[in-house]
């Protein structure tokens, strides 16, 4: 039996996304090829199965922040970990990688300290998320799915994310930000951890306003249970996951990422594309789907008989396989402002115009060159060379300023 508290709200059923589709004369649902969307376009979002520290995981923000402008301010979101008494240094790891094997693309990293509502780092305190309007990647990670949920919806900082993807910006969401983002979250610490019974969370619904009922199972191949313990499906077992899928409302599809795999949605192109060791696997459960591809082998996998209980279509993409975002389902337009309060979307807005009539200047690709080398002997201790290419740098009219957020580049006599 569905769960009815898990199911999309009245706002977003689909027959309410078609009326609104038609109220505003969009089209109901986006050709395979191509967004027809008025600007602006959303940006990408880059969901990881796990590894986003890992090769992997450099290999799919690599093809994310080549697509941005250089020095890409990125923001990360330290909320989903915001219980946890090293919160910062969590988050302060994924930004510490981003510098180090991203270097080359000089990210601006700034962790947004938004860990508890009722406190003065708040998502909802303005002085501690508004950077979010700023970022051209953001960033949510590690720690518990339905914290996340608690402490984002509703909030300034989840407005504030969504205004600024809606403009164009990234998402990156790992574990439990994947997680959080569905239509229904997986409580996994609640069953795994504590024992509750099986059920689902109400989720954020991401994806909800597009007309796309998901849910997103990272860690989907795990096992670290061993033999002994069956751990995939996120720690749930293929057995007490088929039991899960039972409870989801019809019309779901179920976005399986295995460990050190990521996937790429890019809604400007209606693309998608798999990164890393594993694959993603699509389970569109109780409707027909019409794309065309063969199921892929499923013995042994527990997926033949959830296919066969729900009258489901499985399929699954490897490494560097793309496919039309229409596979996941009839991604549908919207008004970029719709479900937003007025005056987050206006200052949005002014933001937006801000950055792009006053861009930043971008260093030459030898001064990057050279930072890049004066970060690997800082990590190495080379304080000579550290210094000596420091120099280096100054004599070509810029200046490198060192931050807890890692290193940064601005002309001579301009504020680092």
């Amino acid at each position: 039996m569905a769960s009815t508290w898990c199911q999309i709200s009245a706002n977003d059923t689909r027959d309410s996304q078609n009326d609104y589709a038609q109220q505003i004369h969009l089209p109901l649902a986006y050709p395979r090829t191509k967004v027809q969307m008025r600007d602006p376009i959303p940006g990408p979002i880059l969901l990881f199965g796990s590894g986003e520290t890992s090769p992997s995981g450099r290999k799919a923000f690599d093809q994310a922040l080549k697509k941005l402008p250089q020095t890409p301010r990125i923001a990360l979101l330290e909320t989903p970990a915001g219980f946890e008494l090293n919160s910062e240094a969590v988050i302060s790891r994924v930004a510490e990688f981003l510098q180090v094997n991203l270097q080359n693309y000089q990210p601006r990293t700034q962790v947004i300290a938004a860990r508890k509502r009722g406190t003065p780092f708040s998502p909802d305190a303005a002085e501690v998320v508004s950077p979010l309007l700023e970022a051209d990647l953001i960033f949510m990670g590690p720690g518990s799915p339905t914290y996340a949920v608690r402490q984002l919806r509703d909030s300034l900082a989840w407005a504030m994310l969504i205004a600024r993807h809606r403009l164009g910006a990234t998402l990156a969401l790992a574990s439990a930000a994947t997680i959080a983002i569905s239509a229904c979250a997986l409580p996994v610490y609640e069953i795994y951890k504590v024992g509750e019974e099986l059920h689902w969370k109400e989720g954020l619904n991401f994806f909800g306003l597009y007309g796309l009922n998901l849910v997103f199972i990272p860690h989907w191949n795990n096992q670290e249970g061993g033999s002994a313990l069956d751990t995939s499906r996120c720690f749930m077992g293929q057995t007490r996951f088929a039991r899960l899928m039972d409870m989801l409302p019809n019309e779901t599809t179920v976005v399986g990422l295995d460990e050190n795999t990521a996937l790429i949605i890019d809604p400007s192109s209606g693309s998608c594309q798999v990164i890393g060791a594993g694959a993603v696997t699509l389970l569109h459960t109780g409707h027909a789907h019409g794309a065309e591809r063969a199921e892929p082998e499923l013995g042994g996998s527990g997926l033949a008989e959830i296919a066969a209980l729900r009258a489901s279509h499985v399929h699954q993409y490897q490494h560097k396989e793309s496919f039309p975002l229409a596979e996941i389902g009839p991604f549908r337009a919207y008004r970029p402002e719709a479900n937003l309060p007025a005056e987050i979307w206006q200052q949005a807005l002014q933001v937006q115009q801000r950055l792009s009539e006053n861009p930043p200047a971008q260093p030459p690709q030898e001064v990057m060159a050279l930072a890049a080398r004066r970060e690997e002997a800082r990590q190495n201790k080379d304080w000579a060379a550290s210094d000596e290419l420091r120099q280096q740098i100054a004599a070509l009219g810029w200046q490198v300023k060192d931050t807890k957020d890692g290193p940064q580049l601005s002309p001579v006599g301009q504020a680092g």
